[in-house]
This record gives C-alpha cells, structure tokens and sequence, in this order.
C-alpha cells in the first residue's frame, strides 16, 4: 500500500534522514516509525508490560518438587 506523503516539509524531514542514515527514503520512514513505536512501548509501566507477557506466557503449574541443592547438584552430575 503506498504511502503519499503531500507536505515538503516532512517529505525533506525523511529524505534528510534517509541520506544520514544511508539508506532509501522507505526505509528511513519505517525505521523512524519503528523508533517512535519501541519508544511508545517503552512508556508503558514496566508492571503493565509484564502483566500482559505473564497472561500471554503464563507460568506452568507448580510440580510441588522442591528445587534444592541436591537437586541443582545432580542436574549438574556433582555426586555430593
């Protein structure tokens, strides 16, 4: 889908970038957009952030084993 950009302003903004950045006019318009979209995610609190990773990526069920030194000692082969 093509991106009409109608003001000069703006269309010298991303050629400007492009030529500083050393690449194409449609790249420096994604990568500014990618920048001011990790810039946006990053304002979110980082309490909401992983709020929303833990109910994507929910933790499995505790196994009630215990995960002591003897345990950490035998995933590793040290026989004490």
């Amino acid at each position: 889908m093509p991106l009409y950009i109608k003001d000069d302003w703006t269309a010298d903004l991303v050629a400007q970038l492009a030529r500083v950045q050393g690449v194409s006019k449609q790249d420096a318009v994604r990568l500014a957009v990618q920048a001011a979209l990790e810039r946006a995610a990053e304002a979110v609190p980082l309490r909401e952030r992983l709020a929303a990773l833990r109910k994507a990526r929910p933790l499995p069920p505790q196994t009630g084993k215990v995960a002591d030194k003897a345990f950490f000692d035998a995933l590793s082969g040290d026989p004490s």
